[in-house]
């Protein structure tokens, strides 16, 4: 009873915009938009032993309010509805699904019982003033320093997992950002954030075109304790696009006498005229993360110094259209201090106008505390956007 209360509500919400929307025009002071997906899942070592089933039904609302040209506040909320064996079985999970890494703890379990949790985050929220050179923005929000696809060491405030494909939005920061446009072709940006440990994460950015690149410069104070200096870049040689990050985080405290960490990727990829695609990433950490078990591997809560799991890493993906509304995907990694890697194929179909099917496909295989540990995670997902 509970769970059908629950999907009453989220589909009155999803209609209720959508509706509106159809009657909107662009001068309108209010949009909203969002979607609705049920996504089945399965997790196994060996396919002939124990699995854990769970399903996700997972709404999200996003709202703009506009005053005039200027001034504009967002809200955006994630309506989440666990079921299955991982809510019964883990009892740290919910408060997993509970956890706010903000200064202002926005997530609630509206419902938490011993085989359904019903969580509400508020991971937007801000409001946003711009002129004609700037542009301050307060509140929850992402700050997106990234050039590349998969690991971004530029991306100090709100480090996202390649592996966590539900969450299109990504993070965001509870923090005050300024941006000063000099030029058309350039931009200066400043932005302190604050999280949950009252950690603080301080920075500035200089962005500017030159040979047809776009190129970055950076540096500042990580999570109250290393100083970071970066720089990135992105562009094109013929139709292939080339894209870079660096960054060097350096303990503040005993600053000369400490070793740090410095991680580098470069990536490439080019489209076809037939809309498929192929990407390419290296990256090299001179320091990575040491897992214990495949739980922190692959939950674990990184920060941008913390996204090397092998000294070296590779990423390698392609997308295929076997037709305009179904596409095939493949992707890799190979982690040669893991003695392992990532597969993870992917089928996507557009059953109708804002109704996606998709597949995915997630199997892992790597030495862990000198254990070879084999996992593997398979997702069937329905999606109905508005």
């Amino acid at each position: 009873m509970v769970r059908n209360r629950i999907i009453i509500i989220l589909i009155a919400f999803c209609l209720a915009p959508g509706a509106d929307l159809v009657a909107q025009e662009e001068s309108s002071p209010v949009t909203a938009k969002g979607y609705l997906s049920s996504m089945q899942s399965a997790v196994f070592e060996e396919a002939d032993g124990d699995w854990i089933n769970d399903n996700l039904l997972h709404n999200r609302l996003n709202f703009r309010f506009y005053s005039g040209s200027s001034v504009t506040f967002a809200l955006e909320v994630r309506n989440r509805l666990f079921t299955g064996d991982m809510v019964k079985m883990n009892t740290d999970y919910s408060a997993l699904i509970d956890s706010d890494r903000g200064w202002i703890d926005m997530s609630w379990n509206l419902i938490d019982e011993s085989s359904v949790i019903f969580n509400m985050t508020v991971d937007r929220l801000w409001f946003d003033l711009s002129g004609d050179n700037y542009q301050v923005r307060i509140g929850r929000q992402r700050i997106n320093w990234g050039q590349t696809f998969v690991w971004n060491p530029n991306d100090i405030f709100n480090t996202y997992s390649y592996f966590d494909f539900d969450y299109v939005e990504r993070p965001g920061s509870d923090a005050v950002r300024l941006q000063i446009y000099p030029s058309y072709s350039s931009a200066v940006e400043l932005a302190v954030k604050v999280d949950s440990e009252k950690s603080i994460t301080a920075a500035g950015l200089f962005r500017f075109n030159k040979w047809g690149y776009d190129i970055q410069f950076l540096g500042g104070y990580v999570n109250s304790e290393d100083v970071v200096a970066g720089a990135g870049w992105s562009g094109a040689f013929g139709s292939t696009s080339f894209r870079g990050e660096v960054s060097w985080f350096q303990p503040a405290v005993n600053f000369t006498d400490t070793t740090g960490t410095g991680i580098f990727t470069i990536g490439f990829d080019r489209s076809f005229t037939s809309n498929s695609m192929i990407q390419l990433q290296l990256m090299y950490c001179n320091n990575p993360v040491d897992f214990a078990d495949f739980d922190s591997f692959y939950f674990g809560n990184l920060s941008a110094k913390d996204l090397a799991f092998s000294k070296f890493s590779l990423f390698a993906a392609a997308t295929i259209p076997a037709t305009p509304l179904f596409n095939i995907g493949m992707s890799g990694i190979y982690y040669p201090g893991l003695k392992g890697f990532f597969a993870g194929p992917t089928i996507d179909v557009s059953l109708a106008e804002n109704v996606d099917f998709s597949f995915i496909w997630q199997y892992f295989n790597a030495e862990l505390e000198d254990d070879r540990t084999k996992m593997s995670l398979g997702f069937l997902r329905l999606k109905y956007s508005f």
